[in-house]
Formats: structure tokens, sequence, C-alpha cells
């Protein structure tokens, strides 16, 4: 009977550790979901600013006696290939560029094209910043599950590893200098 009982509560602990092991595993995966949910909403967002900043280049040029390479970076960015952190930082810069253009040219602000644009940029912004930290608030969780002890169990033996936050900082590493604004 001895046997029996120890064999049957055997079972049962094997049977446990495999639903948490499962369970677990099915959490890492939300997790993955979640993140590519939340890069899918960033790349949007960060196609959507493009194409507007990339629609005020004629505007820009219709309405200035400019003989500047208007939004030049936007041109540039048109064959390279960047991630979401890299394209996000570039369209701050040629961001500040479209400000420039429209603190230096008033006649602009009278362009209801352009203040459309404007407008639209503006609320990119808004919907950037909460995916960022929608993002960033996901990575959070998934990083805490990827490094706490017993998920880090199931991270090992799956392979799931720590991921960066969006603005590229890898916490893990030595360098100290790529923190960006």
């Amino acid at each position: 009977m001895s046997v029996f009982i120890t064999c049957l509560s055997l079972i049962i602990l094997v049977c446990l550790i495999l639903i948490w092991v499962a369970s677990t595993y099915n959490r890492f995966q939300i997790f993955t979901i979640r993140i590519n949910e939340a890069e899918t909403n960033i790349d949007s967002v960060l196609r959507k600013r493009f194409d507007l900043l990339n629609k005020s280049i004629e505007i820009i040029k219709e309405n200035t006696d400019t003989d500047d390479n208007v939004l030049g970076l936007i041109e540039k960015l048109k064959s390279k290939k960047l991630s979401n952190f890299e394209l996000d930082r570039k369209l701050y810069d040629a961001m500040k560029e479209f400000n420039k253009y429209k603190e230096r040219f008033p006649k602009l602000k009278n362009n209801d094209a352009f203040v459309k644009i404007d407008v639209a940029i503006t609320e990119s912004e808004a919907e950037i910043v909460a995916f960022r930290k929608y993002y960033n608030d996901i990575i959070t969780d998934y990083n805490k599950a990827v490094k706490s002890f017993p998920t880090n169990l199931v991270g090992l033996i799956f392979n799931f590893k720590s991921k960066l936050y969006f603005d590229g900082k890898d916490m893990n590493d030595d360098d100290i200098k790529d923190f960006k604004l």
C-alpha cells in the first residue's frame, strides 16, 4: 500500500510541475504576443509620422522661398532599413527640422494642408509616447519573468532572453554611453 501511495504522490507531483511549466510557458507566450502587438503599433505610428513628414516637403517647398534641401533627412531615410528605435530617433530629428520651417515661415501656418499635417504629427507624438510606455511596461514584466526564480527556469529551458527597452538601452552591458534623449 505504501508503494502505491508513494507512486501516486510522485505522479501527482510530476503532474503539478508539468502544469506549472505549461502555465509559465503560456505566460511567456502571452508576453511575446503583447510585445509583438506593441511593436506593430509603434511601427504603424512611426510610418504614419514618416508619411506626414514626407507629405510636408512639397507643401514647404511650394509655400516658402527656400533653396534648402527641405527635410533632407526624410529623403535619406527612404532607402535605409532601420529598427524602430533608430527610426524614432531619426524622425525626431526630422520633426525638429519641420518645426524650424514652421517657425521660420509664418506663411505655412495659414496653409490648411500644412496645418492638418502639423496637427496629425502632434497627435502621432501623443500616440507614440503611449505606445512606448505600453511597450516598456510589457518588457519590464517580461524581463522580470525571465530573471526571477522559479520562472527563469522555464525561460532557460525554452530559451527566453531578456529584451531591450524601447530606447535601446541595454541594462546588462558595460556601455554607459548608450543613453539617448
